[in-house]
């Protein structure tokens, strides 16, 4: 199979060079930056088209190479932190899909609840409370605008303060938080958290406002369109001095050069990577797992019942690996690929996620595209290719029987074959929307009834042997 060799191919260039080959942190967030795409319903590049266009105003204002370095990390992760209003957005839309919220409210202005416009009333009664009755659904855009600004304020806080944390968990430094802290700050005061005005507002948040306006409207309609919405809101929502910046490097042609949604996702890649920071260091082993870690947490924080899912999925793989003798190394790729397994989950809207039923057939679907999106996004870094093998097999089954390519045994790997065993007994003794979590011993008897055929015996009785 194609992954096999892939997975084959990196492990003989291991076992030649002694090493995997070296990664930068621009390389691997920029490869992750596409998760976070996922969670808030963008089209896919999203972040990396608002690096290119952000880097570029950057650039005809001068800034100094520290700030550009600061404003170029905040650019790739300003939607970091976005999985952890995920679920209060999906109740305040009374279980809709909270993905098509978020990616339909950027093209609208929704600083005036009184005067909606007929496009926001369109997205709201195509969101909120599906399936119930006009006059229940009326009843709840209604509630929806009368609370907005207590719901604005509620929801962008939770997303700011999250991203910002994460920024400075993996060491990028106060700007760059302030930057995506400051995000949905307005010129006229008008945004939130804090409800900034002009100046006050970091000049970073303020370029991270106007590259992201520009993508979404460029890709969701033309350029026209964005900068004519651009000019528009100039002076209410965006910095002057900023859009007039835009709209100049717009008729000067230089704006657009890659970052448009139809351009080859490989060369807007490779022309964000040309404008990563000189200083952009080659990771150490230590440095990428931080950066696991914080993306594992951006997936947890997605659901409260997903929440230290990937956390304890980790600890019951290392148990494993431990209990197996497996080397370093091997521990390493285990450790990373358990914090990363679920990653392609941010694209499912809390609505499934959170669901206390069961799941139609079409929302069953969705769930299950989660494992093939985990390697797809991971295999975006070169290095990475055991990785995304080993995390997005985590639902194969030694017979066959599991998804999304009915892997068999012959070419499930010790490691994934961990994750696997890991993943369940995790799924089984945390709580969930339908269900409590069950005691380790009455998991260990469910499982042993999926030995041999769908799990690895000596994996479960590694497992089962410890305890978790």
């Amino acid at each position: 199979m194609a992954l096999t060799a892939v997975a084959a191919d990196h492990s003989m260039a291991r076992q030649a060079n002694g090493s995997l080959p070296p990664i930068s942190l621009a390389e691997i967030l920029s490869a992750l930056s596409f998760a976070l795409d996922l969670t808030e319903g963008a089209v896919p590049g999203h972040a990396l088209r608002s690096c290119l266009l952000g880097m570029r105003i950057a650039a005809a204002l001068q800034l100094p190479e520290h700030d550009k370095a600061s404003l170029y990390y905040a650019l790739l992760l300003k939607d970091v932190g976005c999985s952890s209003n995920a679920a209060r957005l999906c109740q305040i839309i009374g279980g809709g899909d909270e993905r098509r919220v978020k990616a339909g409210v950027k093209l609208e202005d929704w600083t005036h609840p009184g005067r909606p416009r007929p496009s926001t009333l369109r997205l709201l009664w195509s969101t909120v409370l599906p399936g119930s009755d006009p006059l229940r659904r009326a009843a709840g855009i209604l509630r929806i605008g009368l609370t907005q600004h207590r719901n604005n304020e509620e929801v962008i806080a939770l997303r700011c303060d999250r991203g910002a944390s994460i920024l400075r968990k993996l060491g990028l430094g106060d700007a760059a938080a302030e930057a995506v802290r400051g995000l949905d700050e307005h010129w006229d005061g008008s945004g939130y958290p804090e409800r900034r005005r002009g100046p006050a507002i970091p000049l970073a948040s303020r370029i991270l406002a106007v590259a992201q306006h520009l993508d979404v409207f460029a890709s969701e309609k033309d350029t026209a369109s964005a900068v004519q919405v651009l000019r528009e809101r100039s002076g209410r929502w965006f910095d002057p001095e900023l859009a007039r910046v835009a709209e100049q490097l717009h008729r000067d042609g230089s704006l657009w050069q890659w970052a448009l949604a139809h351009t080859p996702e490989s060369e807007t890649r490779a022309a964000a990577l040309d404008l990563a920071p000189e200083e952009a260091q080659r990771l150490e082993a230590s440095d990428i797992d931080l950066i696991c870690e914080a993306f594992a947490d951006v997936v947890d924080a997605k659901s409260s019942f997903t929440f230290r899912h990937s956390l304890g999925v980790t600890h019951a793989a290392e148990v494993i690996a431990a209990r197996l003798g497996l080397g370093e190394e091997r521990c390493r790729l285990v450790h990373r690929a358990a914090l990363l397994h679920d990653i392609g989950k941010l694209r499912v809207p809390n609505s499934i996620l959170d669901k206390p039923g069961r799941l139609t057939p079409g929302e069953w679907s969705i769930v299950q595209e989660h494992p093939r999106l985990t390697r797809e996004i991971l295999s975006r870094v070169g290095s990475f290719a055991e990785l995304a093998f080993v995390a997005g097999a985590h639902h194969e089954r030694l017979d066959g029987s599991g998804y999304p390519q009915r892997l068999t045994a012959r070419v499930l790997s010790i490691e994934a074959r961990i994750i696997a065993v890991a993943d369940v007994y995790g799924a089984l003794t945390e709580d969930r929307p339908y269900r409590q979590g069950m005691p380790h011993e009455e998991a260990a008897i469910l499982m042993r009834r999926e030995v041999p055929d769908h799990l690895d015996p000596d994996c479960c009785e590694a497992l089962f042997a410890i305890g978790c």
